[in-house]
């Protein structure tokens, strides 16, 4: 009998281990993005493995629902409907969840598996919700552009310019950096991937100069069509340190160039990846928007706290072409969204009022570009009117400031109509260079008009990293604080601000 028994357990065993049920992960981990006072939206993908499959990460159909509690524990938690992980959304499953309290922290989970009746749970993730107009609590964020896995992993077209540490494959030194730091969230200002990167143009000038470029995972080349465009969200959400900072705050996403299309794409540029394709990619890609809201849109507001109110615009859907003559009807945001920035400036009541663009709007920029409010012949003009307005208004005295993202390096300057910017620079080490000055004849400053405080202007002083805005009371006096970290953490500038009325 025993030797029957014995027999019966190891074939037991020998099905159990050779079950053809898939083994489903969650290989993006999990993230929470578009905090509000009272909402959040949750995201996963379910996927095949937690490693790269012929360098891309493939999804796996199954089903997945989000649970949330306000204790760790999960007593007296909420759960969402059963989501389905299918081809059509990447596998992806993401629901907004409201109704819950201002100012508190939340702990989530997935629930899932391949089925309905046998799921798993996840990793604990957490995020906190904003404390609101009537709460003066501390809120802080970290802000960054420029994550360029090519440019990091193998180079600019050089492989012998790749990051070495033998923590590479952890991914972004700053990602550590940001998570040591605490911030209660984070907010990706664009170029976020890149859809043109490795762009073939680069790559074979690299080759006939002998530079012996690495094709990478991507042959070499941009990528032209959806599959490519999710591989690139992919094998830069997949990274471990992407996956350890995200499962503990919340975040908040804008797209640039390098994620909607090109570089300095607009709706009209020739390329495989069609407008509305750039469009629907970022939606599908972060939790920017609620799945169920077709009409949401990707510009908004959120008063943070009692102190701090931000504005996250949107520069690629609304803009005329890039090419068309200098003039008021040349536009980067649109008449509807310009509309939507003033009229919710006016009504706001916070002490600081931060504008975070994805593209610079004080500069200087190089002086052949023409992709922004910076740019003569870009969108200067629109810039201009946009200065002009914000000074009648009164700005200047109630603290109004601008964040922008895409320039590979951080600075602070001040507009000649005295209003401030602060560039986020590159977060990756091998994607930073040299900065414009103010004066350069090539830059868009040549007279020297804008006052620059701090710049990274020589190839020695460039360097990744990211900004760290905290807004507290300081002997109850509102106090905005911005500093400009490197990829390792060293604090290089900070500016400290009061309101004007005090």
């Amino acid at each position: 009998m025993k030797k029957h028994l014995s027999i019966i357990l190891t074939l037991l065993i020998f099905i159990s281990c050779n079950s053809n049920t898939p083994k489903i992960y969650l290989g993006q981990g999990i993230m929470s993005g578009e905090i509000s006072t009272n909402s959040v939206i949750l995201q996963s993908r379910l996927t095949q493995s937690d490693t790269l499959i012929n360098n891309d990460l493939p999804g796996i159909h199954g089903f997945a629902m989000f649970e949330i509690a306000s204790d760790v524990g999960f007593t007296n938690s909420k759960r969402t409907k059963l989501l389905e992980a299918i081809p059509d959304n990447d596998f992806i499953i993401k629901k907004k969840i409201s109704g819950l309290e201002s100012n508190t922290n939340y702990y989530y989970r997935v629930l899932f598996g391949e089925n309905k009746d046998d799921l798993e749970e996840s990793e604990t993730g957490t995020f906190r919700t904003l404390p609101g107009a009537e709460n003066s609590a501390k809120v802080s964020f970290a802000v960054v552009t420029g994550m360029n896995y090519y440019h990091f992993h193998y180079g600019k077209y050089n492989r012998d310019k790749a990051y070495t540490g033998i923590d590479k494959e952890l991914g972004y030194p700053a990602l550590v950096a940001i998570k040591s730091l605490k911030p209660d969230y984070f907010i990706g200002t664009g170029d976020n991937v890149y859809f043109d990167h490795p762009a073939k143009s680069g790559f074979d000038k690299a080759v006939e100069k002998g530079d012996n470029p690495h094709p990478g995972i991507f042959g070499g080349v941009e990528v032209t069509d959806k599959a490519g465009l999710r591989q690139k969200y992919h094998v830069q959400f997949m990274q471990q340190r992407f996956k350890d900072l995200f499962a503990n705050v919340g975040t908040y996403w804008e797209k640039d160039d390098h994620d909607y299309r090109l570089n300095d794409a607009d709706p009209y540029t020739e390329f495989p990846i069609s407008h509305e394709l750039g469009i629907s990619s970022f939606r599908e890609q972060v939790p920017v928007v609620d799945m169920e809201d077709k009409n949401a849109k990707t510009y908004r507001t959120y008063r943070m706290n009692k102190d701090v109110q931000i504005w996250m615009l949107e520069g690629r859907d609304y803009r005329s072409a890039n090419s068309d003559p200098v003039g008021k009807e040349k536009t980067l945001l649109g008449k509807e969204q310009i509309e939507w920035l003033k009229n919710s400036l006016l009504k706001s009541e916070a002490s600081f009022k931060l504008i975070v663009s994805p593209t610079p709007m004080v500069g200087p920029d190089d002086m052949y570009k023409k992709d922004n409010h910076v740019n003569p012949q870009g969108f200067k003009h629109e810039g201009d009117e946009l200065f002009a307005w914000f000074k009648e208004n009164s700005f200047l005295e109630n603290n109004l400031y601008i964040i922008c993202g895409d320039r590979h390096w951080k600075y602070h300057a001040m507009h000649p109509s005295g209003f401030e910017e602060f560039s986020t620079g590159a977060l990756v080490d091998n994607n930073s260079r040299a900065g414009r000055v103010a004066g350069d004849k090539d830059s868009t400053d040549p007279n020297a008009e804008i006052k620059q405080f701090f710049v990274e202007g020589t190839p020695e002083s460039a360097s990744g990293g990211f900004l760290l805005v905290e807004v507290e009371r300081q002997n109850d006096i509102p106090t905005l604080t911005i500093g400009f970290y490197d990829e390792h953490k060293k604090l290089l500038y900070r500016s400290i601000k009061k309101p004007n009325k005090y």
